[in-house]
């Protein structure tokens, strides 16, 4: 991922958990935190229980997200050298108890509410303005803040219910929107030896009539999605259970695999096998002259050996689902009210 990728996931993630953006550049953005993403941001369990338990307002934290730091750095520089050349206070021929007419500074009005707090009456003067100090984290790609979030979107993301936004004009008020249900599984697909191939295969099929469809991820992207069902619409009840249409899609991938060129694996296997034959030889030939007190630790190192090489070397297919999700689209079919 490049910045501009970065800088787009992390917009979208802030948007989706309703963050408040209180200052947004190319370089960074500041953002006020939801209670949701507080929650699985910060690490603060119990200061959340504390809010759980007594019911009080949360206050949630402001963080600065740094997309890069090395222009961020450059900016500062200026900032700071305007600050070197500004006149001190001390230059000021007033002194600290006049001001510039020469009459008596006023007391502030801390400095006179402090004598009625606690720790005004123990400790005299208590500042009543905090500044804030406002936390920096870099969100560049293997940085730890992203990988949280990576993390987050990943746990949130493995399931989702959408349904397909009408047009303006998609109902009136004496017709009602038709919507089938499609379910859809996105899998990770790995050819895997001592090259590594992985492969995404988006498979859906419809839950009223049992259509399988492709590349189902790049159809929705042309649909506008809400997690709210539109008014006037009626969903078409699904004559396929769950468990039958995994069964199905997982059908439809294996056969897919299968029809894939194998020599891979062929070529694959061939090395696997002179890889062992060389530490077999190896380790035979050392078996052969070591001392009987010995002879138990080598062959140990060689049955290790032995298994990194089938980790390595043997070829297999790993099949692994990264989410999938339940979308009822608009079936172009309308019924009359």
């Amino acid at each position: 991922m490049n910045k501009r990728n970065i800088h787009t996931f992390v917009m979208r993630f802030l948007e989706a958990f309703d963050c408040t953006i209180l200052e947004k550049t190319p370089t960074y953005v500041t953002a006020k935190l939801s209670p949701e993403a507080d929650k699985e941001m910060t690490g603060r369990p119990y200061y959340w229980s504390f809010v759980e338990r007594t019911g009080t307002a949360p206050e949630t934290m402001t963080y600065k997200f740094v997309f890069d730091p090395e222009q961020l750095k450059a900016e500062a520089k200026p900032k700071a050298a305007a600050i070197a050349v500004k006149p001190s206070a001390a230059t000021n021929s007033t002194s600290p108890g006049t001001t510039a007419g020469n009459a008596p500074s006023q007391p502030t009005l801390a400095q006179d509410s402090s004598s009625d707090s606690i720790l005004g009456r123990y400790f005299g003067f208590v500042p009543t303005t905090v500044t804030a100090r406002v936390p920096q984290d870099e969100v560049t790609f293997g940085s730890r803040r992203l990988e949280q979030i990576f993390g987050i979107v990943r746990a949130r993301g493995r399931f989702v219910h959408l349904f397909e936004e009408p047009f303006p004009m998609g109902a009136s008020m004496h017709h009602t929107l038709v919507y089938d249900t499609w379910f859809c599984v996105n899998y990770k697909v790995e050819l895997a030896c001592d090259r590594k191939r992985s492969e995404i295969h988006s498979l859906a099929i419809q839950l009223n009539n049992g259509e399988i469809r492709e590349h189902f991820h790049k159809y929705l992207l042309t649909k506008s999605l809400s997690p709210k069902l539109p008014a006037n619409s009626h969903i078409l009840p699904d004559m396929i259970s769950l468990p039958k249409a995994i069964n199905a899609l997982e059908m439809t991938l294996e056969r897919k695999i299968s029809a894939y060129n194998h020599s891979w694996a062929d070529e694959a296997n061939e090395q696997h096998r002179s890889e062992i034959n060389r530490v077999e030889a190896y380790y035979n030939g050392l078996l052969l002259s070591v001392e009987p007190d010995k002879r138990n630790e080598i062959e140990a190192q060689c049955r290790n050996r032995l298994q990194e090489i089938d980790w390595q070397y043997k070829p297999r297919i790993v099949v692994s689902v990264i989410n999938c999700g339940l979308f009822h689209l608009n079936s172009g079919r309308a019924t009359r009210n």
